[in-house]
């Protein structure tokens, strides 16, 4: 179900995870696709906002893990199904690990819950556009935001008046937190995360999380009362 959470921003609630649609000038982006088995989910969502998969323009991925980019592949051979085309997007970190190039390393606290996604997560045929600190793509400015992933990245349209968090932070009883440590990648990376997106941006209502429900209004109160 797509539930708009304020004009242009649309929370796609699926089972355990959110995907969020953004529409502004520059088109329709998708941030995030949930799991392999949530493809149609995603499309009925996208119907009740009014749209369908040919009308995105371009998938916004925050991080490489099978509850965010599992039900990309499906959807993009609903696009080229009906002759279309979209761009896709990932922090420059988790880029390769999107399209196959390589494996999570077995290092990482996640490596290997990550390897044992990916065996559930097809690898994309498609072009991915690698996104670094500071680039901008659409109405978004890019922040990088490792700790969760290396490559992990949140999406701010200030325009809009809403960051695109992913798993930086979840939201508990209307509070936000930080990735917990077994689901991280390094842990001591996500606090000056945190700092990176408060001093990116003065202000943003909207703080739409990855996991829990998003903030609809003081988010970016809201993220700052992590470091608290």
């Amino acid at each position: 179900m797509a539930v708009e959470l304020r004009p242009g921003v649309w929370r796609v609630g699926l089972r355990g995870v959110n995907a969020y649609l953004v529409e502004d000038d520059d088109g329709l982006a998708l941030v995030d696709t949930g799991m392999p088995w949530q493809a149609d989910s995603v499309r009925r969502a996208l119907e009740v906002a009014g749209f369908s998969m040919r009308d995105v323009d371009r998938v916004l991925l925050t991080h490489y893990d099978v509850d965010h980019v599992g039900g990309l592949q499906s959807l993009l051979s609903s696009v080229r199904a009906a002759d279309g085309d979209v761009e896709v997007c990932c922090g420059e970190g988790d880029a390769d690990l999107v399209v196959g190039n390589r494996k999570p390393p077995l290092s990482a606290p996640k490596g290997l819950g990550q390897r044992l996604g990916g065996m559930l997560t097809p690898s994309v045929d498609s072009p991915v556009r690698a996104l670094g600190d500071g680039d901008r793509v659409g109405g978004f400015e890019v922040v990088a935001t490792p700790g969760h992933t290396p490559g992990h990245v949140a999406y701010v349209h200030e325009e809009l008046d809403a960051a695109l968090l992913g798993d930086l932070v979840r939201e508990d009883d209307g509070r936000l937190e930080l990735s917990p440590w077994l689901l991280s990648s390094d842990t001591g990376e996500l606090e000056p995360s945190v700092r990176r997106v408060l001093d990116r941006t003065p202000a943003f209502e909207a703080a739409c999380v990855g996991h829990g429900d998003p903030i609809r209004s003081g988010g970016r109160d809201a993220l700052a009362a992590v470091l608290d």
